[in-house]
This record gives C-alpha cells, structure tokens and sequence, in this order.
C-alpha cells in the first residue's frame, strides 16, 4: 500500500479538528490552549510538506521553516507570559486572569 496525497490531508484534517476541539472544549487551562495552537500549526505544516512533495516543489518546505520559527517564538513568549502570569495569580486558570482587560 503506497501513502496518497489524500492520507496525509486526512491526517493534517485529523490534527486540525483535534486542536479545534482541544480550543474549544478546554478554555481553563493556558497551557493547554497553547499545546491546541502549536498542534494546530503542525497539522498546517503536514499539509504543506505532503503539498510540496506530491507537487515536486520545495516552496512548501520552506515556508514550513517560517511557521516552525514563527511557533517557537509565539511559544516561548506565551510561556514566559504565563511565567509572570503564574507567579502574580498563583494560578493558571484561564478564567480568573481578568486583570488584563482594559
């Protein structure tokens, strides 16, 4: 059995509709709802890389870079945000960080 271009567009579907569900379902948590996002970007990035490959086109995997580097910076600003946020409320809970509306 050979792997299609439609396998790999499932599995970035399946990773996609799991980061959805995990934003939606679990809005308590902060550090899940960054794992949700990071798993939502990496669905995003199958979906390039099984473009490229199956269109003979490097585009795809270069732009991948850019959503790696783009997450790994979006990563560790959210988590030195919830750093501070943690040793300020002493809790990470999504519905009691009200002080940073205006």
């Amino acid at each position: 059995m050979t792997l299609t271009l439609g396998h790999f567009l499932a599995l970035g579907a399946i990773l996609f509709a799991m980061s959805v569900v995990g934003i939606f379902l679990n809005r308590r948590n902060l550090i899940v709802l960054l794992m949700a996002i990071e798993l939502m970007l990496l669905a995003i990035n199958t979906n390039f890389v099984a473009f490229s490959y199956y269109l003979h086109d490097m585009h795809g995997q270069i732009f991948v870079f850019f959503i790696l580097t783009v997450a790994a910076a979006e990563s560790a600003i959210g988590l030195a945000i919830l750093v501070l946020l943690f040793r300020n409320k002493s809790s990470i809970n999504v519905d009691e960080l009200n002080s940073l509306k205006g």
